[in-house]
């Protein structure tokens, strides 16, 4: 990268820092001012109808497609009076990000035009399912899919430049029926839970409630500066790093974390709220992260389906206003080796009516609801783990998980120890500390209070009891929440239903003695899941081991999960995916699995032919000139180190033709040898880039990326 361009990105700092809208009354007023919320429903659509929509988002009433023309009239004409010109069904491909095709309201008439948009606009629309990733279960000929309106998260305006888009989210299905998307999926788990809770409660005695899945979704991500990213062919083309040597300083002086936040990033930050909030995205935490140039942003909780859409819709805010400030988003899970990648922290709870079941109760009854979800959690943890970290299998997060900054592939729980101990008494029967004398029932009997935020906070752990949640850590920063949260909806509802099956056989005299009874069943057959301590030491992986936890290191070896029978049946049963939906979602994480790496391996050979061997051989030759003068001139002093240099800077080269003709090889092969190729390269080219100077170094270096702010 030549000095002029080092200057002129370390230049672009007072020339991007836009100014957001200053004061809390700003805040207040925007929020939500670009969603067709209750209060624009209320506003637009008339009382009845306004009425019966509300009791679809919030009560999960059946559709009713009498209301699609009154619907789709008065959101038309919130969004017109918004200047907004388009509309689009916002739908989530398998790709595991967006999609969108814009179609214009206007409609010409003669010489005239009007703006139109009918309940089927609205309703149902016709993207070419062939396009996208179908894993088989659409061929180039079979064309067609549909994106069907989800009525339960709200339409919302996007803009861009002079004009607006009306953004209507839905699922998206083949011809067929099958579901080409993550929203579809989801939806199934969220109703299959929903009815698994409310068969326990019915159980326990419970009037009928609204079931409530939510989610809090943390989002990490890394700012560079624009000019710095466009000297990266690999952070355009792969989002990290291929090469690049360590810098002298970056997080072990652990200062970045929680530090002040730099100016322009603040700025950043402030934009990127006044939009989200605009967008009736809740975001209230903004920090910097643990390695230099990280930052994380974190949502208040909400419906796990509007969050999950919430999420992938703040991964675009996030990458947009960066644009608009200089700077580009990288939310790659691992943009840069030796420093943290990014993560996801996936916070979910379910509560039924207005308790939350993840919050240990006040009294015995609703401590035993609470002890029976909890083992419930534990049970389907334990038995379906390897779907769990299916869901988060990818290539990039294979850089990521288990490195000393995210929790490792063994999927385990933690429950902190006060939790644990009460889990142990509960499994004996008998009190094992002082904190409960006597025997330990479930009921109405003499089960103590339960500890409420009692527990540590265990970061190293993949699967973290948080107080009244569970913190799944283990989803990489450019993942969709979907995933995990389709499967923690179906591996638990299967354990409440097994539960409950138990419970419905029971008279109410024996109800609290067999409900201890099968509890205990669950901790002592599956509690080897629990583990509370270090879950980054080799020690806990022998351990995890010989409790016979499964550890798929890799993402080929994750994927399996999708293809074996017990998770399969699962699946069917809760109607959450098919056996076909779960082969082509085997066949299309794979194969972007490969592609990934056959991209990066090709750009490695791109760049280290046309980039690096030119670098290093042109400070090889500089060195020989300068060898050859002093040879002439009849000087020794200095030649020795300049021999020094030289041999090293041949040897590089040398072995720089050597790998890179191995990786080239390799590239006809498996992803796994290109993998082994590529990290055979990498500390060659890391060695050279410190011989040769600034000037003629082709990369921007990271001690000049991580540090520009």
């Amino acid at each position: 990268m030549s000095t002029n361009n080092r200057a002129k990105a370390i230049n672009t700092i007072a020339s991007h820092c836009p100014r957001s809208r200053d004061g809390i009354t700003a805040t207040t007023d925007v929020y939500g001012e670009d969603v067709f919320n209750s209060a624009a429903m209320r506003k637009y659509l008339p009382k009845e109808v306004a009425a019966k929509l509300s009791a679809i988002i919030n009560d999960r009433a059946p559709f009713d497609p009498e209301l699609a023309g009154d619907i789709a009239h008065g959101m038309k004409q919130w969004a017109l009076d918004r200047g907004v010109t388009h509309f689009t069904h916002w739908f989530q491909p398998l790709t595991g990000a967006t999609a969108e095709k814009h179609d214009a309201f206007l409609l010409p008439e003669g010489d005239k035009a009007i703006m139109t948009f009918s309940g089927k606009n609205l309703v149902v629309g016709e993207p070419d399912a062939s396009s996208f990733p179908s894993g088989g279960l659409r061929c180039t000929f079979e064309a067609r899919g549909y994106t069907a309106w989800d009525p339960t998260s709200p339409a919302f305006i996007k803009r861009h430049g002079n004009g607006a888009t009306l953004c209507i989210p839905t699922a998206f299905c083949s011809y067929t029926g099958e579901a080409l998307d993550k929203k579809t999926p989801l939806l199934r788990s969220i109703q299959a839970l929903s009815n698994s809770v409310k068969r326990l409660m019915h159980c326990f005695g419970q009037p009928d409630a609204t079931v409530n899945v939510t989610l809090g979704a943390e989002q990490e991500y890394f700012l560079i500066d624009k000019n710095f990213y466009l000297h990266r062919p690999d952070l355009l083309q792969c989002g990290r790093t291929l090469f690049g040597a360590s810098p002298a300083k970056h997080q072990q002086l652990e200062d970045h974390y929680f530090g002040a936040i730099k100016q322009r990033v603040l700025n950043f930050m402030a934009d990127v709220e006044t939009e989200l909030w605009q967008l009736g995205i809740p975001a209230k935490t903004r920090h910097n992260e643990v390695a230099p140039a990280q930052f994380e942003f974190a949502p208040m909780f909400e419906d796990l389906n509007l969050a999950v859409d919430h999420n992938m819709l703040a991964m675009e805010v996030l990458r947009q206003t960066a644009d608009r400030h200089g700077l580009v988003c990288l939310l790659h899970e691992k943009p840069f080796a030796g420093i943290n990648g990014s993560g996801k922290h996936n916070n979910w709870a379910v509560s039924y009516g207005k308790t939350n079941l993840l919050d240990p109760g006040h009294d015995p009854h609703q401590n035993a609801i609470f002890l029976t979800v909890l083992c419930a959690i534990i049970q389907a943890i334990d038995l379906h783990s390897d779907l769990l970290r299916c869901t988060v299998a990818s290539a990039g997060n294979d850089h990521r998980l288990g490195a000393n900054e995210a929790p490792p592939a063994i999927i385990s729980i933690y429950l902190g120890d006060q939790l644990t101990d009460v889990i142990e008494q509960l499994e004996k029967g008998a009190a094992t500390s002082s904190r409960q004398a006597g025997h330990m029932r479930i009921g109405a009997d003499t089960l103590p209070q339960l500890p409420r935020d009692a527990t540590d906070r265990n970061r190293t752990s993949p699967f973290a009891f948080t107080g009244n949640k569970f913190e799944f850590r283990a989803p990489g920063a450019n993942q969709s929440c979907a995933g995990p949260n389709t499967v923690l909806n179906a591996i638990i509802a299967e354990a409440l239903d097994g539960i409950s099956e138990k419970l419905e056989k029971c008279t109410p005299e024996n109800f609290n003695p067999e409900l201890q009874k099968i509890l205990q069943a669950i901790i002592k057959r599956h509690k080897r899941v629990i583990f509370n301590g270090d879950n980054y030491t080799a020690e806990w992986r022998e351990e995890a081991a010989r409790r016979g936890l499964p550890n798929a290191v890799t993402t080929p070896e994750a994927l399996q999960a999708l293809k074996t029978p017990k998770n399969i049946a699962l699946m069917e049963k809760y109607h959450v995916l098919t056996e076909k939906e779960m082969a082509s979602r085997y066949a299309v994480f794979l194969e972007e699995y490969q592609r990934r790496i056959h991209i990066e391996g090709g750009l490695a050979v791109e760049i280290v032919r046309s980039m690096i061997i030119p670098a290093a051989s042109g400070e090889y030759r500089k060195t020989l000139s300068a060898l050859n003068e002093a040879k002439t001139a009849g000087i020794g002093a200095g030649t020795e180190a300049s021999y020094q240099k030289a041999e090293t800077l041949g040897k590089g080269l040398d072995q720089l033709a050597a790998r890179t003709a191995a990786l080239v090889a390799a590239l006809a092969d498996s992803p796994e040898k290109v993998i082994a190729e590529m990290t055979a390269l990498r500390p060659i080219v890391d060695k050279l880039e410190p011989l040769v100077a600034d000037k003629d170094w082709p990369l921007a270096k990271y001690r000049e990326i991580l540090f520009i702010y």
